[in-house]
C-alpha cells in the first residue's frame, strides 16, 4: 500500500500530528493509499515556504529561465506518462483510453501552452500630451500576484490541477495545492517531477486533508495566500468566497452546472448521438461541463431516444485496465449514494425509465466498487429536482421541443450557466442560439472541444471569472502602470 505524504519545500513530509486517512479505489473499495492529513502547521509551512520562494531564486529567474522549466515539466510528464496514467486510474477507476487520449496530455500541454503565453503576450504603451509639451509616456507591465491557493476536484484531477498551476507558474506566482481528497495521487506525483526538473523548492506544494476543519479551510483562510482558485461544486466556492473575503484576496471559480444539449431535426443525427453520449456519460457523467438535460425537436424525439438507449445499453463495465472497458465507477460510495438518491427521486416524480435506474450486478470484488447503471429519462417535469439540481453522474432527462423560442427558453431556466451543446446543420441557427443561451461556452456540433488559447469559465452560480490564454494572465497577474515624463 502506497504511503502518500505532503510535498512542501521540496520535500515530502508527514504530518506533525501522525494523522493519515485511507484511500479506497472505487473500482472495489481496496485501501490503495495511506494519506498523510495537513494539519493548520503543515499548511503554515507550505504557504511560508511558497511565499519565501517569490523573493529566491524563483523570483530572481527571467521569463525565458522560467518557460524553459515548463517545458521540462511538461516533458518529464510526459516521459513518466504511464506512471500518471496509472495514479490517475488508481485514483479514479476511470478506463485507460480515458487517461492516454485526453487527461494525461492535455494536463501535460497546460505547462507548455501558458509557458508560449507568457513568453509572448504584450502589455500595452501609451503617449500621453502634458501642459509642457514635453509628453510622458506610459507602459503596462504584469507582476506575479503571489502565493496562488489551488483547490482541485476528483473528476479529473491531473487535467484541472494543473489548468490552475500551469498558467500560475508560468506567471512567476508560487502554488500552495490542495487536491481532493479522493484523488491525491497525480498531484504528489507531480511534486517527484518539480524536483526532478529543478524548480526551485518553495514554488510547487501539496497539502492533503479535508476542507472544513482542514486543510482546506486552513488554506483559504490563510492570510499569507494572495488569490484563490477552485473547480468543484457550487456550495464549496462559496464557503471558499466567504473566507477569502477576509483580506480581501482575489477568486477564480468555476463551479457546479446542469447543462443542456439542444438537438435540433436537422442536425448529423449519428453524431448528435455521439456526441450527447459523450457528453452525458464520459467519465461516469462526472464531468463538469456534462449534460444532464437534453432537449430533442420533436420530429426526431422517438428516433433519439431510442438509439441513445442502445448507445448506452452497449458500455462495458470493468476494471479500467481491462481489454474492452470503457466504463467506470464513481469516485467513492458517498457520491454514488447522492447520485442514487436522484434516481430514487425521478422514480418517484414520475420519470419514465428509459434504461438503468440502479445499480449493476458485478462480478467478485467489483461488487464493492461505487458502481451505477447509466441512465436515460423522460417524462420528468422541469420543477422536478432532478431537472433542476446537478447530479454528477451517468443520467440524462431527454424532453421534446417545437420550436427555437421554446427550447432556448429551457435551455436558460437554471441557476446554472456553464456550458451547452448544441447540434444542428444550420449555421444561422447555431449562431442565433448560441447568442441566447446564457452560458460560459457553447459548442456547436461537438462537445469537450478545447482551445487553450480561449476564454472558459460559467456564468451565474457556475462560476467567477475567466481562465485559458490571456484570460488566466488577468488573474494570475497584477497589471501596473508606469509613467515616464519626458
Amino acid at each position: 500500500m502506497r504511503q502518500i505524504n505532503n510535498f512542501i519545500n521540496g520535500e515530502f513530509v508527514a504530518s506533525s500530528s501522525g494523522q493519515r486517512f485511507d484511500k479506497r479505489s472505487p473500482v472495489d473499495n481496496q485501501v490503495i493509499a495511506s494519506i498523510a492529513e495537513a494539519g493548520q502547521g503543515e499548511v503554515d509551512q507550505a504557504v511560508t515556504a511558497a511565499k519565501n520562494a517569490l523573493t529566491g531564486e524563483w523570483g530572481q529567474l527571467g521569463t525565458n529561465d522560467r518557460v524553459d522549466l515548463l517545458y521540462g515539466v511538461a516533458d518529464e510528464i510526459t516521459r513518466r506518462f504511464d506512471d500518471f496514467v496509472a495514479a490517475e486510474m488508481a485514483d479514479t477507476g476511470q478506463p485507460h483510453h480515458v487517461m492516454t487520449h485526453a487527461f494525461i496530455p492535455r494536463g501535460a500541454a497546460n505547462f507548455k501552452v501558458f509557458a508560449d503565453i507568457i513568453k509572448n503576450v504584450p502589455t500595452e504603451t501609451f503617449h500621453m500630451d502634458t501642459p509642457d509639451g514635453r509628453g510622458a509616456l506610459n507602459y503596462g507591465m504584469r507582476v506575479p500576484k503571489g502565493v496562488i491557493g489551488v483547490v482541485a476536484p476528483w473528476n479529473a484531477p491531473f487535467l484541472l490541477m494543473t489548468w490552475k498551476v500551469g498558467p500560475a507558474l508560468a506567471c512567476g506566482n508560487t502554488v500552495v495545492v490542495k487536491p481532493s481528497e479522493e484523488t491525491p495521487l497525480t498531484a504528489t506525483l507531480l511534486g517527484e517531477v518539480m524536483n526532478k526538473v529543478g524548480v526551485p523548492k518553495g514554488v510547487y506544494n501539496v497539502i492533503n486533508g479535508f476542507g472544513p476543519d482542514s486543510a482546506g479551510e486552513f488554506l483559504t483562510r490563510h492570510k499569507d495566500v494572495d488569490a484563490i482558485t477552485f473547480t468543484g461544486e457550487t456550495r464549496t466556492g462559496s464557503t471558499i468566497m466567504k473566507a477569502a473575503s477576509d483580506g480581501i484576496r482575489d477568486v477564480s471559480f468555476e463551479m457546479g452546472g446542469k447543462n443542456a444539449g439542444i438537438v435540433f431535426a436537422d442536425c448529423d443525427f449519428d453524431k448528435a448521438i455521439d456526441g450527447i453520449f459523450r457528453s452525458a456519460f464520459l467519465n461516469t457523467g462526472q464531468v463538469c461541463l456534462g449534460t444532464e438535460r437534453v432537449y430533442v425537436e420533436r420530429p426526431i424525439f422517438e428516433r433519439f431516444v431510442a438509439a441513445l438507449k442502445d448507445k448506452v445499453e452497449g458500455v462495458t463495465l470493468g476494471r479500467p485496465t481491462d481489454n474492452g472497458v470503457n466504463y467506470g465507477p464513481l469516485i467513492s460510495h458517498e457520491h454514488r449514494d447522492k447520485v442514487l438518491s436522484y434516481y430514487v427521486k425521478a422514480k418517484a416524480d414520475g420519470a419514465t425509465i428509459v434504461t438503468g435506474g440502479g445499480v449493476p450486478d458485478m462480478p467478485g470484488e467489483l461488487a464493492e466498487g461505487s458502481w451505477v447503471q447509466p441512465t436515460i429519462w423522460t417524462d420528468l417535469p422541469e420543477s422536478s429536482a432532478v431537472i433542476q439540481e446537478e447530479i454528477f453522474g451517468p443520467c440524462c432527462h431527454i424532453r421534446p421541443f417545437d420550436s427555437e423560442e421554446e427550447v432556448v427558453e429551457l435551455a436558460n431556466a437554471s441557476d446554472y450557466g456553464l456550458s451547452t451543446t448544441i447540434w444542428t446543420e444550420n449555421l444561422t441557427r447555431a449562431h442565433r442560439v448560441a447568442a441566447k443561451v446564457d452560458v460560459g461556452i457553447t459548442w456547436v456540433n461537438s462537445w469537450f472541444l478545447r482551445d487553450l488559447r480561449t476564454a472558459f469559465g460559467g456564468s451565474k452560480q457556475s462560476g467567477i471569472g475567466r481562465e485559458g490564454g490571456v484570460h488566466s494572465l488577468e488573474f494570475y497577474t497584477e497589471m501596473r502602470n508606469v509613467c515616464i515624463k519626458m
